[in-house]
């Protein structure tokens, strides 16, 4: 987890390519131009080793997508831990530097900042235990060394698990370093949160660690520039450092809106008496009753008679049953399911990412039981976040 603090930077539309376990993951654009300078990098290097143009190029496209998949499965490391402590994971990005995991809020202790944070990290050292093992069971030990270095002779497989060690150990060891938004700078939050019992200070803490870092990688990369002549390298660098240093101050800033926000929940600002029909009323008497009565509105929540949410029934799907069929079957049947509902006791933090919210101008509050409590609008955030934010 290279950037989950820097919405401002990659917080953009991305490509989409799969949902794994839930969880949308998608490419920055910038992400296309690294694959083809890793590819480009690596035909050479991987062509002298194997002995072979054409096998070397396979192999270098093989390397640098499975090492795109090694930072996948360490972003998913990290998503399945936020689940875990309860927050919501609206989806995964890569690009240029690796890849975000977007939260729809912060940690709330200090206990799972650390869980969160740690769980890329183990996930990484998973792989390469165990990419090690195998390499040293196909090459031995010597021969693991070597090829890890891109030196000697060396088959395909071999080739390409070494590689994969080598690139997973340095994607660990930058990760570890204690420079917010590194997955080793939000342990150090975590640590300075556990000691001071101050979310914001922490974060100034470890952000300065972070910007203090990013001004060793520029500095550095002038260096390179100069005195090396490695334009490439230096570059990069630069422009690492300077995104970084971006996130981490972008990160003080984003702790101090937070704690603005902090005590507001969805109980408080929602709609405790929204309109609703009841499960079991035919369509054609809901359609009359609702639809009929209250012209404009496009959708209507459904409850059972227990409290619980059924779902939205939306007016065309009802106007259709209601005049093309039978229209006696309840409402309950041509609700529609997918529809976005948050937790009545969440946090205001948790509605600012709602993509559901943004789509449908709303969402169902609904109790731990899954029992409608309210209706919460973007226009009540709005208002919320006016009346936290505005000067006292």
């Amino acid at each position: 987890m290279l950037w989950e603090d820097c919405p401002a930077l990659f917080g953009g539309r991305s490509l989409r390519l799969a949902t794994i376990l839930g969880i949308r993951v998608g490419v920055n654009a910038s992400w296309f131009v690294v694959l083809f300078l890793f590819i480009f990098w690596l035909n050479g290097s991987f062509s002298d080793v194997l002995d072979d143009d054409t096998l070397g190029f396979v192999a270098a496209v093989l390397a640098v997508f499975g090492f795109f998949g090694s930072i996948l499965l360490h972003e998913l490391g990290h998503a399945l831990a936020a689940r875990r402590e309860g927050i919501d994971v609206s989806g995964i990005d890569l690009f240029f530097f690796g890849g975000v995991m977007k939260m729809s809020r912060d940690t709330t202790t200090p206990g799972q900042e650390f869980k969160v944070a740690i769980a890329g990290p183990l996930v990484t050292l998973g792989i390469v235990v165990v990419g090690t093992l195998i390499s040293i069971a196909l090459a031995g030990a010597d021969g693991f060394w070597d090829t890890a270095r891109l030196e000697g002779d060396a088959g395909v497989v071999d080739l390409l698990v070494s590689f994969l060690v080598a690139m997973n150990v340095v994607l660990l060891v930058f990760n570890l370093v204690p420079a917010f938004p590194l997955d080793g700078g939000r342990v150090a939050r975590a640590l300075a949160w556990r000691i001071t019992g101050d979310r914001t200070k922490a974060t100034r803490v470890a952000a300065a660690l972070g910007q203090l870092f990013a001004a060793l990688l520029i500095g550095y990369g002038l260096y390179t520039l100069v005195s090396d002549d490695d334009t490439f390298g230096g570059l990069w660098l630069i422009v690492l450092g300077w995104l970084l240093g971006s996130s981490a101050r972008a990160a003080v800033a984003q702790s101090a809106f937070t704690q603005r926000l902090e005590g507001v929940t969805v109980a408080d600002i929602m709609d405790r008496e929204p309109v609703t029909i009841p499960a079991e009323l035919p369509v054609r008497e809901a359609y009359d009753e609702f639809f009929l009565r209250y012209q404009g509105w496009p959708w209507f929540a459904v409850v059972e008679g227990d409290g619980r949410f059924a779902g939205l029934a939306h007016r065309a799907a009802v106007e259709h049953a209601a005049h093309e069929e039978a229209g006696q079957m309840p409402i309950r049947d041509v609700v529609s399911a997918e529809t976005g509902r948050v937790r009545d006791d969440a946090p205001l933090e948790a509605l600012l990412t709602s993509e559901p919210l943004r789509r449908e101008g709303a969402l169902m509050a609904v109790d731990a039981d899954g029992r409608l409590r309210g209706v919460v609008t973007f226009e009540q955030v709005t208002r919320a976040l006016q009346a936290r934010l505005a000067p006292s």
